[in-house]
């Protein structure tokens, strides 16, 4: 491999970040690769806060980061013009939630040349926190825990490189991104996942690689989970109405809508025939115990098992409220 296929566009969209964006834009650099392989395109959806003037601050120092601006804000949209606007032939898509482990691009690189057909390699997401208090530990636990994010692999972890079907923060062969157009600019959420199909579809391969670790800062209160999770599940339904296929999404991003529906059509029915307000019933309390059994198994001392019932209840209610708004908002778009 040539010193010039081995530089690499970083990509970071972000809108109102003063609390992450430098200490990402600092890992990168600090990530051992060298300095003038790296260029660092971030960029802003209009930021009103100190954003834009922490990334000018280290555009002092660091002739590596680019600043470029994004009028319709969404991550989409500054995705793309990331992509389009890169200059190498490599490249790593973060976030500004997100900080990277030492050689994390290193052992990516040597990934994508080293694994069969590798399109897209990416690391092992560990859950962090700024601010550590029995909410917030809480609410890490249960997203690096299956019962609260099902078998995404790149948040609970794996001890191999194993063949998966999308990457946070991936490694991507830049002519190959453009060739497929970049992300789906319909797709708010699940553009990452759209992409990866497409991916699969193509014939290419992803890659876990788990000696490559990254990091990304949770929310740290239950309304923010609550709030990001609702989207989640409203853009699981809408994803799939926009690219008119299931297989865009796995079943995990559906079983918070299964669950909630468990509960519902069967209480609604109860009202021609009662005996079925018990399945209701049993749906909720097998839930409950579950729940409970798991949040029992993690709690630890920096958590208490009431903090770990409420995290688990607002990811996955959330989420299945999220998706049932999404279904019964599908009318209304068919009508723009």
């Amino acid at each position: 491999m040539s010193n010039k296929m081995k530089k690499v566009s970083v990509v970071i969209p972000c809108r109102n970040e003063e609390r992450h964006i430098k200490s990402c834009i600092e890992s990168i650099l600090a990530n051992g690769y060298p300095k003038e392989d790296i260029e660092i395109l971030v960029v802003d959806g209009q930021s009103d806060d100190r954003t834009i003037e922490i990334i000018s601050d280290l555009q002092k120092t660091f002739k590596q980061v680019k600043l470029f601006n994004n009028p319709k804000r969404l991550t989409p949209f500054a995705l793309n013009i990331g992509v389009f606007s890169a200059e190498h032939e490599h490249i790593l898509i973060a976030s500004a939630h997100s900080s990277f482990e030492k050689n994390y691009i290193k052992i990516l690189m040597n990934a994508m040349y080293d694994l069969e057909k590798a399109s897209a390699v990416g690391g092992v997401m560990d859950t962090r926190i700024k601010t550590s208090t029995k909410t917030s530990e809480s609410i890490k636990e249960v997203l690096t825990h299956p019962f609260g994010v099902g078998n995404s692999t790149f948040r609970t972890g794996t001890n191999n490189t194993i063949n998966v079907d999308t990457v946070p923060f991936g490694l991507y062969k830049t002519k190959e991104m453009v060739e497929l157009g970049g992300y789906n600019e319909l797709l708010i959420r699940n553009h990452d996942m759209e992409l990866s199909k497409r991916i699969l579809k193509k014939g290419g391969k992803i890659y876990l690689v788990s000696e490559a670790r990254c990091n990304y800062y949770a929310r740290e209160n239950y309304s923010a989970i609550c709030k990001n999770n609702f989207n989640n599940g409203k853009w699981n339904i809408l994803t799939v109405f926009i690219t008119k296929t299931f297989s865009s999404l796995s079943i995990r991003h559906f079983i918070p809508l299964f669950f909630l529906l468990s509960i519902f059509v069967p209480a609604v029915i109860s009202i021609w025939s009662t005996c079925f307000v018990f399945l209701s019933v049993l749906s909720i309390m097998l839930y409950v115990l579950a729940m409970s059994y798991f949040a029992f198994k993690i709690k630890n001392k920096k958590t208490n098992l009431l903090y770990l019932l409420i995290a688990f209840s607002s990811l996955h209610v959330s989420y299945g409220i999220g998706s049932l708004y999404g279904f019964l908002s599908i009318p209304f778009i068919k009508r723009k």
